[in-house]
């Protein structure tokens, strides 16, 4: 642990590592909190020491989720709108640029569901799969205009967020059928929308999100079931503009098998024969997706880099954590 950063920097890493802290909008949030308490809590003596103190805790918290976009977006809108000569300067820039990208956050989500319910019509039922509050936002302002939704929800293995969401529908009272994930196939002929969120949103398009998007969505494409993508435009990653790859997370094998499961099956060898591999998120290319909706409007996945280039530039120089 880093003497040098606050209480709340290392408990939201941890928390975000864990997965106690999840979905790409909390995990943002709980990134922007905690460099504003680093900030406010600093005993920096001069600007060097200050602006250093705060690349450290952006790194910290950088590290712990590689594949979520929204983390870094989030670092990168605070630290870049840390400013000034002094530390008292610096400090306020840094709390103020906090404070507003929260409260972007919680306006950009209710626009996002405003625009997406717009798809949906009386009467419609959607699959959903993991827990997404974007995709969740779209279903509770088509509550809010009066449709009647239902939802027939993937349990999402091995982590089963999709209890979550069948845990919110059911407050909204929305009709809910759980499902495990073998048998949304199957459902499919009764689903009029597939609605899922997104944890990275590629250049070209391409939708990174939870293990098993991809799959569904060329199920869906292939019984002719429209795939809505809701992802704030926080999601989107602009290092692929430049070529990059988004990394997609391998997550504990224990979240998939006990190690009294693993013995059982390897019988008891214990060698290199048998190995467990947990990713935790997949790679939907565009072609799968009808539309990408965000809180700036609804885009066929083709057209998403220009919102991009838009948003981020053409994203030269370094990272603002960076040394």
């Amino acid at each position: 642990m880093n003497p040098d950063l606050h209480e709340s920097v290392e408990e939201a890493a941890s928390d975000i590592a864990s997965m106690e802290i999840r979905g790409a909008a909390t995990i943002a949030d709980a990134a922007a909190e905690a460099l504003a308490a680093q900030a406010e809590d600093s005993a920096a003596d001069d600007p060097d020491e200050f602006r250093a103190e705060m690349r450290t805790a952006a790194r910290r918290l950088r590290e712990t989720r590689p594949t979520a976009v929204s983390l870094p977006n989030a670092l990168r809108y605070v630290l870049r709108g840390m400013d000034g000569e002094t530390v008292p300067d610096l400090r306020e820039s840094v709390v103020e640029s906090a404070s507003e990208f929260r409260r972007e956050l919680d306006q950009a989500q209710e626009n996002l569901g405003r625009i997406g319910a717009n798809r949906l019509r009386d009467g419609d039922t959607v699959m959903t799969h993991c827990h997404s509050t974007d995709a969740l936002s779209c279903v509770e302002a088509a509550l809010e205009q009066g449709k009647e939704i239902e939802a027939i929800v993937k349990e999402t293995r091995p982590r089963k967020q999709g209890h979550i969401t069948a845990e919110q529908l059911r407050e909204w009272d929305v009709p809910v059928t759980l499902v495990v994930d073998n048998a949304a196939r199957r459902y499919l002929d009764e689903t009029d929308h597939v609605l899922v969120g997104a944890d990275s949103i590629a250049a070209d398009g391409s939708v990174i999100n939870k293990i098993g998007t991809s799959g569904l969505a060329v199920n869906a494409r292939e019984r002719g079931v429209p795939i809505m993508v809701a992802a704030q435009t926080l999601k989107l990653h602009p290092d692929t503009m430049t070529g990059h790859t988004v990394e997609i997370e391998m997550r504990d094998e224990r979240e998939v098998l006990t190690e009294e499961e693993e013995r059982e099956i390897d019988g008891g060898t214990g060698g290199d024969e048998f190995t467990v591999e947990n990713p935790a998120f997949d790679v939907t290319p565009p072609r799968y997706v009808d539309a990408i909706v965000t809180e700036r409007g609804q885009f066929p996945p083709e057209s998403i880099v220009t919102l991009m280039r838009e948003l981020f530039g053409d994203q030269q120089g370094g990272e603002p954590w960076e040394e």
